[in-house]
């Protein structure tokens, strides 16, 4: 085994009876309860020097060695691709994610990412987060545009991942959604699983992973809202499953029912029109990670950073003002 380095823990009496995973996890947050999962799965992990499953219990007293294997990104090709650098020191770069980027490679995905691009600008990303994943501390869905972080040795990559997890990292979006929000603040909670009619979407559900989103009105207008959100939880697609759950689905998110579908729900020929112009000026969901707060990993301090709106949300809120006249 290629390792990183082992990691050895002794379960203590208030951990008994927490799953294998879950006790991991919350000893060293800075992996994912899935890359335990995994690295459990591949006996990368010993209780009492005897491979365990995923699913058992921790027992006070015994000893849980960790073998850590060493993250592999050679597979990773750095590729020159422009990026807006938003702020960068020895430590951390915040980019301003254009819409129509990935992220980092994945299924049918292998070049052309975000990651690709901060491969050959800095150099010298942090491994922690595995082959495909170097300093990637969290992620925007490909057709949301703003803010993102990105650690670029471990030590900076286990302080976001933690301030993250501990929810710390203030993560606040924009977005512009269907029909008028009644209420000018509120809280949505649910689970979230993968939908069975369609695995890549996720849907509320009686099981799967907590989500809870936080929103608040900015501007109504027509027949659009336009809402700040901020995320307590980071599951995949959970602002735009969340809003579409409540039936106020993002405008232009051809995924969660965005576009053409609520046309027939406004009333007024002028309206529907309206609606038709809007969505030929915005070709995704409107969303954008607006502001992004954390404590810097090195010296502590408050960073805080904004972005402005990417024009082609800007464009259609600037109609909406014209026409709210």
């Amino acid at each position: 085994m290629n390792l990183l380095k082992k990691i050895e823990i002794t379960a203590g009496e208030n951990e008994a009876n927490l799953r294998l995973d879950v006790f991991l996890h919350q000893k060293i947050p800075q992996y994912s309860r899935s890359y335990w999962q995994k690295l459990i799965k591949q006996n990368h992990v010993l209780v009492d020097n005897q491979a365990p499953k995923v699913s058992d219990r921790i027992i006070p007293g015994q000893i849980i060695d960790c073998f850590i294997p060493k993250p592999e990104i050679v597979e990773m090709r750095p590729e020159k691709i422009p990026l807006q650098v938003v702020y960068e020191d020895t430590d951390l770069i915040v980019i301003n994610k254009p819409a129509g980027l990935v992220v980092h490679p994945g299924a049918g995905v292998r070049s052309g990412t975000l990651v690709n691009g901060l491969l050959y600008h800095c150099k010298d990303l942090s491994g922690i987060a595995g082959r495909l994943r170097p300093g990637v501390v969290h992620r925007l869905d490909k057709n949301t545009s703003g803010l993102l972080v990105a650690a670029k040795n471990d030590q900076a990559h286990h302080s976001l991942a933690h301030q993250l997890m501990k929810r710390e990292m203030v993560r606040k979006y924009h977005a512009l959604v269907w029909h008028i929000l009644s209420n000018d603040d509120g809280i949505i909670e649910t689970f979230l699983s993968r939908s069975k009619r369609n695995r890549k979407l996720f849907v509320a559900s009686d099981s799967g992973k907590k989500a809870i989103t936080h929103y608040r009105v900015i501007k109504r207008f027509q027949f659009l809202t336009l809402i700040e959100l901020r995320l307590e939880t980071g599951r995949t697609h959970q602002i735009r499953s969340h809003l579409s759950h409540i039936h106020h689905p993002v405008f232009g998110d051809p995924e969660y029912n965005g576009r053409l579908r609520q046309i027939g729900q406004l009333s007024g020929q002028e309206n529907r029109n309206f609606s038709k112009r809007l969505l030929s000026m915005l070709g995704r969901q409107a969303l954008h990670a607006r502001y992004l707060a954390f404590q810097h990993p090195r010296h502590g301090r408050l960073m805080e950073f904004s972005s402005d709106y990417p024009k082609d949300i800007a464009s259609v809120i600037e109609a909406l003002e014209k026409n709210n006249v």
